[in-house]
C-alpha cells in the first residue's frame, strides 16, 4: 500500500499559540566485538540490566542517558522482550476505546507523531518535563518509522508505559503496523541494531496490534491518530467494539481511524494515501453532535507550524516530529489540556540536533 502518511501538499495559515520468553542474553551492541552492522559496542555490564527484575524509574532514566548518548548501544535482547511482554500484558487489559478522567486540577500533554526522533522526543520532555503519575502524556500513534531511532522511542515510551499504567497512553498509528514498518525502516532498524534477534520484529508486532484505538479525555474529547470513518453513524460505541488484536484490514472502522485525514469541502471521498477517507466538516459535526463529543484531537499529517485547526475547530491536527525526516523544515507541537476547562493549549517547538543517522526515507 502506498503511505503519504505524513505530508500534504498544502498547509494551514500560522494560528495563534497560546503560551509556548527467551533466556537471558547479551544484546549484539553490548560486548566488547563489532557487530556485522559496523556499530560501536561496549562491555555489558556498561548497559542497563532489567535481568527479569521489575522496571523501575532508576532503570528508565539509566536507559535514557544510555541512549542519549549515541554510541549505538542498546540493551539486552531479552531485556527488551522483558518490556515488550509487560507491555502487552497492559495492553491487553485496556480497552479499544480507552476512558481517561483529568480533575480539575490535572493537566495531560498530547502528542502526535515522533516518528523515531528520539532526540526531539527528550526534548518534549525536557521541556514539559518526564512523565509521572502528576505529568500524564497521551502519545497518538506513529512512534517508529522514518527517524533513525524508532528502537529507542518505543522502548522508552513502554518503560513509562509500565511505571505509570493508568497515567501513561500509548494510541495505534497507521505506523504501528509489521507491514509499514517493512516499507519505512523500522523492521530495518531492527535488524541492523539486533541482527540476530529476528524473532524481536514479531513481537513488536504482536504488541502493536493490542495498542488502543483512541482515548476519550473527560467524555468530551476523542483523540485519535487519523480521523473518522466513511460509514455513517460512527458512534463511540462502534470504535469500543473494534476486534485489536491484528493487523489493520484493507478497509473498514479500525483502517479508517488509523489512516483517515479531513478535507476542506463536504462528504467523503477516497484518499490518496491508497487506505481510509478524506471526510468533510459535515461528517465531523454528525460525529461530534451524535455523541456528544466537543473536539478531535488527532494526529497523521505533517503540519509546517507543527498544529492546525479546521471543520471549524472541531478538529486539532497535532504533529509532534520537527524538521521531519530533517528535511522538511516544520516545527513541532505538543498540546496541553487542564482538566478545569479542557480547553487545548498547542505549544510549538524546533529540532534539537542528533548525532548523524540517516532518516529512512523510500
Amino acid at each position: 500500500m502506498e503511505t503519504t502518511d505524513s505530508e500534504t501538499t498544502s498547509y494551514p495559515s500560522p494560528l495563534t499559540v497560546e503560551g509556548e520468553s527467551v533466556e537471558r542474553g547479551t544484546s549484539p551492541n553490548c560486548d566488547s566485538q563489532m557487530t556485522d552492522s559496523g556499530l560501536e559496542s561496549i562491555a555489558e555490564n556498561d548497559c542497563p540490566v532489567l535481568g527479569g527484575n521489575e522496571v523501575t524509574q532508576e532503570f528508565v532514566f539509566a536507559m535514557i542517558d544510555m541512549f542519549r548518548e549515541g554510541k549505538n548501544r542498546m540493551l539486552s535482547e531479552s531485556d527488551v522482550v522483558s518490556i515488550l511482554n509487560r507491555g502487552l500484558t497492559i495492553f491487553k487489559n485496556e480497552p479499544t476505546l480507552v476512558n481517561v478522567e483529568l480533575g480539575e486540577t490535572e493537566k495531560l500533554t498530547i502528542c502526535g507523531d515522533i516518528h523515531g526522533q528520539f532526540f526531539d522526543l527528550l526534548n518534549i520532555f525536557e521541556m514539559n518535563n518526564y512523565p509521572k503519575a502528576h505529568n500524564p502524556y497521551l502519545f497518538n500513534g506513529d512512534i517508529v518509522d522514518r527517524g533513525a531511532f524508532s528502537v529507542e522511542c518505543v522502548l522508552t515510551l513502554l518503560c513509562f508505559k509500565i511505571l505509570h499504567p493508568d497515567k501513561f497512553f500509548i494510541a495505534r498509528g497507521n505506523h504501528e503496523c509489521d507491514e509499514v514498518n517493512e516499507l519505512y525502516g523500522f523492521s530495518e532498524e531492527l535488524r541492523n541494531k539486533y541482527p540476530d534477534s529476528p524473532l524481536l520484529i514479531k513481537k513488536f508486532s504482536n504488541l502493536f496490534n493490542w495498542l488502543p484505538l483512541a482515548h476519550l479525555i473527560n467524555g468530551k474529547i476523542l483523540v485519535v491518530h487519523g480521523g473518522l470513518t466513511g460509514k455513517k453513524g460512527l458512534t463511540l460505541e462502534r470504535i469500543r467494539k473494534i476486534r485489536r488484536g491484528r493487523p489493520p484490514p484493507a478497509m473498514g472502522e479500525m483502517t479508517d481511524l488509523l489512516w483517515s485525514d479531513p478535507k476542506p469541502d463536504a462528504g467523503v471521498s477516497p484518499s490518496p494515501r491508497g487506505s481510509g477517507v478524506l471526510f468533510g466538516p459535515d461528517v465531523t459535526e454528525d460525529f461530534c453532535r451524535r455523541n456528544g463529543i466537543e473536539l478531535i484531537i488527532r494526529s497523521h499529517e505533517l503540519q509546517m507550524d507543527g498544529f492546525s485547526k479546521t471543520h471549524n475547530g472541531r478538529i486539532l491536527t497535532v504533529f509532534s516530529a520537527p524538521n521531519y525526516c530533517d528535511m522538511h523544515g516544520n516545527a513541532g507541537a505538543y498540546v496541553t489540556l487542564n482538566g478545569s476547562n479542557l480547553k487545548p493549549r498547542p505549544h510549538v517547538f524546533y529540532e534539537v540536533d542528533h548525532p548523524e543517522a540517516t532518516p529512512y526515507i523510500s
